[in-house]
């Protein structure tokens, strides 16, 4: 079971037109802020990555004003994989957390690469399949499938947040409902 405070969302690459390229894109959207807004409600921190915004845009405004009203700013990459990224590593380590959850695009490429390279330096990783995505869904369930078997936890945005609030109580058990609908 995950746990808020050994916890951290990466938010990657979802960006300009790209983003817009992506299977079921709506869908996507959809859960990938419901998972930027679900961090901030359990007090998660959030690293977001950008893949080479001055060539593929910036990230799409309703995940960028949520991440930008948190106070987060975008770590720029040229990597496929965020971890051979000197700027992103730093910033997990400062963290001191093992357990990373991991939502954007493209779930076969960059996703898929960084999430090799988190399991293979001893982090728990859980993917969310619904805030995942890549151009076509043939890509999408490829990398979900490899990234399972890598060892990966594969989860969804509704299951992962009621894991992280265990309880059907409280301000925040009311909040998540209302973030859900």
């Amino acid at each position: 079971m995950l746990d808020i405070h050994n916890s951290v969302l990466v938010v990657i690459d979802v960006q300009g037109n790209l983003a817009h390229l992506m299977h079921k894109k709506d869908d996507f959207f959809h859960h990938a802020e419901i998972m930027v807004k679900g961090a901030e409600l359990f007090d998660i921190p959030t690293l977001w990555l950008e893949q080479l915004p001055d060539k593929l845009g910036a990230t799409i405004p309703q995940i960028a004003i949520p991440l930008q009203q948190q106070g987060y700013s975008p770590i720029a990459k040229d990597t496929f994989s965020a971890f051979q990224n000197i700027s992103f590593l730093e910033q997990l380590q400062l963290k001191q957390r093992k357990s990373i959850i991991i939502i954007g695009i493209e779930a076969h490429i960059c996703v898929y690469q960084t999430v090799i390279d988190i399991i293979s330096e001893g982090y728990q990783v859980t993917v969310v399949s619904d805030a995942v995505s890549s151009r076509t869904e043939e890509n999408k369930i490829v990398a979900i499938n490899k990234m399972q078997r890598a060892g990966a936890q594969i989860s969804s945005t509704e299951m992962l947040l009621f894991e992280l609030q265990r309880v059907a109580s409280g301000d925040r058990f009311k909040a998540l409902l209302n973030l859900i609908k």
